[in-house]
Formats: C-alpha cells, structure tokens, sequence
C-alpha cells in the first residue's frame, strides 16, 4: 500500500514532516478572546476656583485626588469632599456671633467727671 493514497474508512493523518520543516501553526485565535484593558486614569481637568476659606479650598483641591484613580475610586473621595464641605457649612451655623453689648441701651453714659451726658455738647453752663 502507498501512503500518499488514503485507505478507505480510515481517517486522514497529516503527511509526515520532514525533518526542515517548520513546525505547523495552531489557530489559536479561535480559542482565545482578545482581552479586554481598560484605559487608565486620565486627569478630569476640571477647574478649581479658590474661595478664600482655607478649609473650603483644601475640600476642592482634594478632588484632583480623583484625577489618579480609577473610577471606582472615584466614589470615596467624592463622598469625603461632600462630608468636609457640609461640615464646614454646618461650622457656620455653630459660631458664635458677635459679642453682646455690655451697657444697656437706655442707661445714658457718663462723661469722663463722672455725671450724666445726654449730648457730646452742653449748651448754657
């Protein structure tokens, strides 16, 4: 029997390699999906306009934390800047205001002899 000739019923096995032949070449992308990777973090550029209020201003700049992570990230730091910010307008309630007066409004002054003044300007002594 030759073996160029395939035999009837059987299967069909590859012809024998020579020993300069290159090896054969699996089709591999078939099996395997091409994976997929997402894009880094990329820096929103989103502008920060100081307020003037040191504590505001450090909330705001540490929303350019966010530029370096992925959006999972995202959420923690949004969620710790909205927290400062709200305390320290919940700051702003809680100060105390000005001072009270320390003489009541109806009680003239004296002047500096000691008796009442009703006016800076005495007329007819």
């Amino acid at each position: 029997m030759n073996d160029a000739v395939p035999q009837p019923g059987g299967a069909q096995q590859p012809p024998p390699r020579g020993e300069h032949d290159a090896p054969p070449v699996e089709d591999t992308a078939s099996r395997t999906a091409p994976e997929y990777a997402p894009a880094g973090p990329a820096p929103l550029d989103v502008p920060r306009t100081p307020t003037g209020d040191a504590e505001v201003d450090a909330r705001l700049e540490r929303l350019a934390d966010a530029d370096h992570l992925t959006t999972d990230g995202h959420a923690e730091v949004y969620e710790d800047v909205h927290r400062g910010l709200r305390d320290a307008l919940t700051a702003l309630d809680t100060r105390p205001g000005p001072p009270a007066p320390t003489r009541h409004p109806t009680i003239p002054q004296r002047g500096p002899s000691g008796h009442g003044s009703h006016s800076p300007h005495r007329q007819g002594s």
